[in-house]
């Protein structure tokens, strides 16, 4: 029987695939993509990579126009031993999306806790919501 992958309905795409650049892996220009959730919240999107294994100062972040682009190392430990068997990548990574709406003056948030980094990028005030009040 031949299954079909389901999308969660809460998952939305940002823009259309052709719009979003760098979801290229075994590039070795650009080393392997990591795994990473994209969340929009009312006021800001919230970007999340798991990045295990890799030095703080080792993860570099940039925003050029909306354009959001994580690039890190990951080395290769030193070993005593001899390697039997490798599942683990090293190398370098990069992780880009274009996020819509995005306030190009607003402060950007990067934290980087237990092997996840977190980016917070203010949305345009105008994709905010908004109360508007009867009278």
């Amino acid at each position: 029987m031949l299954m079909k992958s389901a999308t969660p309905a809460n998952v939305v795409p940002l823009l259309p695939d052709w719009e979003l650049p760098g979801w290229i892996t075994g590039d070795e220009s650009t080393g392997f993509t990591p795994l990473a959730d994209v969340e929009e919240t009312p006021d800001a999107y919230l970007v999340e990579v798991e990045l295990p294994g890799i030095s703080r100062g080792d993860i570099d972040v940039s925003l050029a126009g909306r354009t959001l682009t994580i690039t890190a190392e990951r080395k290769e430990r030193e070993r005593v031993g001899v390697l039997r068997r490798r599942t683990r990548v090293t190398g370098r990574l990069r992780y880009t999306v274009a996020l819509p709406a995005i306030d190009p003056d607003a402060d950007v948030e990067a934290g980087y806790d237990d092997g996840v980094l977190t980016v917070r990028v203010p949305k345009a005030a105008r994709e905010r919501p908004r109360r508007i009040r009867v009278h």
